[in-house]
């Protein structure tokens, strides 16, 4: 049985981890949240030690290595707001603690390089949630196309990439809604389906903004293997009226080559399998982000260019 901390307890991913950390057999000794909202806690690790000054609890994870007593920290979960993720991985490495941290894993690719190095100086390892790549769905589709281009080398796919969320007015008033803190929305909703996009593709080629707004994003991407027309957005206004209809708040979708992907089932165990993972030695670490970071990373430098080139169906939608 391994110890764990969780950073963040009291945000919206945090059950899936304290779900995974008790389906792998494992327990939680310490939380910390500056909200203190967190009864959720009864129903994963209720006797688990919890702070709301992140002072008090670094304190008390130091205490609990330094005693020696069997109830050291190995694996700091991070489920803080984007923009802290960096710190806190430095704070479990620091600690002599693995660290398990939610997407995006940072914000930034330079700051991929500076925690390689402490990785490495701390002996301990970086992993990240990357959870499309254990999707069943996602697996048989690499194999498809990994099995296409054994035949054509060459072969460039289509694809048309949807996901749509609805977010109330608070979202806006949240640190997600500051794209310093968040990345914006195609980091903070976006990220792991760029991850997908690489991991099966390929490399980027070409990155393309065609709209980006505090609630939507769209662009072009140009990958090894796959030409990508991708739209993403948290205003329940821009959802299809199919989903209007059925009163459906979230509309996923993933064409390739005009064929659809289903996978709107399938992610509830998706966070346990990834610790599964990770306590085996095989989770995803640092090198694995490089390509989604870089994406998200340029695609909010680049200048909107509009309703130009190959741009998404449902941009024409957009107040830009």
């Amino acid at each position: 049985m391994e110890n764990f901390a969780l950073i963040g307890v009291g945000g919206y991913i945090a059950p899936r981890h304290m779900k995974a950390i008790k389906d792998t057999g494992n327990n939680l000794v310490a939380a910390v949240d500056k909200n203190d909202s967190v009864g959720i806690m009864d129903s994963y690790f209720p006797q688990a030690n919890f702070f709301t000054e992140f002072e008090r609890f670094d304190r008390h994870v130091e205490k609990l290595r330094r005693e020696n007593s069997g109830k050291e920290v190995s694996y700091v979960s991070i489920c803080s707001p984007n923009y802290l993720h960096d710190a806190h991985i430095r704070f479990a490495l620091r600690t002599q603690a693995n660290a398990v941290c939610e997407k995006p894993l940072v914000l930034n690719p330079w700051n991929i390089d500076a925690l390689q190095e402490i990785e490495q100086e701390s002996g301990k390892r970086v992993n990240t949630i990357l959870q499309l790549r254990l999707h069943p769905s996602i697996i048989a589709l690499k194999q498809s196309v990994e099995a296409q281009l054994k035949a054509e080398p060459g072969k460039m796919f289509d694809i048309d990439l949807t996901y749509l969320t609805s977010r109330g007015r608070w979202y806006q008033i949240s640190w997600k809604g500051d794209e310093a803190k968040s990345g914006g929305v195609a980091t903070n909703i976006g990220v792991h389906f760029f991850d997908m996009l690489a991991y099966i593709f390929g490399p980027v080629q070409k990155n393309i903004c065609h709209i980006r707004n505090e609630d939507t994003s769209a662009g072009f991407l140009e990958l090894k293997h796959a030409r990508v027309r991708w739209f993403l957005s948290v205003n329940a206004e821009h959802l299809p009226s199919t989903a209007k209809e059925n009163g459906q708040t979230t509309y996923r979708s993933i064409t390739v080559d005009g064929h659809e992907i289903e996978f709107s089932g399938g992610f509830t165990d998706l966070h346990t399998r990834s610790y599964e993972g990770i306590l085996a030695g095989k989770g995803f670490g640092l090198s694995d982000v490089h390509d989604c970071i870089q994406i998200v990373h340029d695609f909010r430098h680049l200048k909107p260019a509009g309703l130009t080139g190959d741009y998404h169906p449902f941009c024409g939608a957009v107040n830009r």
